[in-house]
């Protein structure tokens, strides 16, 4: 009986230790140290760029062309909010004949945390209540001036 009551222990303390990993989770590109530095200025172009490092996360809509290469680890432990464990940007520049202009690249260290205020969006106009909202529109359905036809039938 002493036996089952330890296997059931430790059965229990197993379960109860996986349950309290944390979580790692990888998005976006995959950084490759090798390929982002063979990316060299003057001597690469976008097809060269594109067929080393694959298609971009993303690019710039205005000014000057830039491919952006961007790849996030984040850790969650349980019941809590993930957090970004690593970030790396790789910014690709080109210039107007295509070719690399710059590869710079950053990190976490560049990572903006913002702390919103409130779980409410603030917007403009009247504040109503529950009732207001309700009864509100009541009267003005065919009300003058809103689309409806006043007096008799059309032509009269």
């Amino acid at each position: 009986m002493a036996v089952l009551t330890r296997i059931g222990l430790l059965l229990a303390l197993a379960a109860t230790a996986t349950g309290c990993s944390s979580i790692r989770t990888h998005r976006g590109y995959i950084t490759d140290p090798v390929l982002i530095g063979s990316v060299q200025p003057g001597v690469d172009n976008r097809v060269s760029v594109e067929r080393t490092l694959g298609q971009p996360t993303f690019t710039s809509q205005f000014g000057q062309p830039v491919w952006y290469y961007i790849g996030s680890n984040t850790a969650q432990a349980p019941f809590t909010d993930p957090r970004i464990v690593d970030h790396t940007v790789l910014a690709v520049t080109f210039d107007e004949a295509g070719n690399v202009a710059t590869a710079r690249q950053t990190g976490v260290d560049q990572v903006v945390r913002l702390s919103p205020d409130g779980a409410a969006t603030p917007t403009l106009g009247k504040d109503r209540s529950f009732l207001e909202d309700l009864f509100g529109n009541i009267g003005q359905v065919g009300a003058a001036g809103m689309g409806g036809q006043q007096g008799g039938a059309p032509g009269q």
